[in-house]
């Protein structure tokens, strides 16, 4: 009997850095690296995160501020990105995963009520209560939530294990989805009416 045994991980950078080339139109699973002799300070670097999101566009109540490889090309290939996301008073980050990456968040300011649901069948809902400087693990994939519980704004930041972790929420991806999931389906799946299916369907 012969046996194969195949083993499968992110590949290591096989040089220093891979600064991505915005111009380059090759498409590749990534960016394009740029030619390492033209690099410099300024392909490392951002600035900006101190300045407050406007949440008041947002309907509910939150500005997610983000830095990844298109704000910082010599994030490409290092697997990792940031984001800093404020809080009107009440404001959510709606149930939401990132189908790529693990989140870390560090909440600067304000108190947030944050959880994730375990997988089918057990949907376990884990969840806590976090104050300034309190730190919470959301694991990849797994649909999350964050709230801010407080009466004044709310300021977290938190890192991401992807260049380009993704983004899915919940709401949008089922009732906005384009084209539209039929609705039959989604008045099965959520147990309503079609007609409640149809005005969801409308507001995204």
């Amino acid at each position: 009997m012969t046996c194969f045994v195949a083993f499968a991980t992110d590949n290591n950078p096989l040089q220093d850095f891979c600064v991505a080339d915005e111009n380059s139109p090759v498409l590749v699973n990534g960016l394009v690296c740029k030619d390492p002799k033209v690099v410099n300070e300024n392909d490392f670097f951002t600035s900006g995160l101190n300045i407050a999101g406007d949440t008041s566009l947002s309907p509910v109540g939150s500005n997610v501020t983000t830095v990844n490889a298109a704000t910082i090309p010599g994030l490409n290939t290092l697997g990792i990105s940031l984001v800093r996301i404020d809080f009107a008073p009440w404001g959510i980050n709606a149930p939401h995963t990132h189908p790529r990456a693990t989140e870390i968040l560090t909440v600067m300011q304000g108190t947030l009520r944050v959880g994730f649901v375990t997988s089918n069948t057990d949907n376990r809902h884990i969840t806590k209560v976090l104050n300034e400087g309190d730190v919470f693990v959301f694991p990849e994939g797994l649909v999350h939530y964050q709230q801010n519980i407080g009466h004044g704004n709310a300021v977290v930041i938190a890192a991401l294990s992807s260049q380009n972790p993704g983004v899915i929420t919940i709401a949008n991806a089922v009732f906005g989805a384009n084209p539209d999931i039929s609705a039959d389906i989604l008045a099965k799946a959520f147990q309503l009416d079609k007609n409640t299916v149809y005005q969801l369907q409308a507001q995204f």
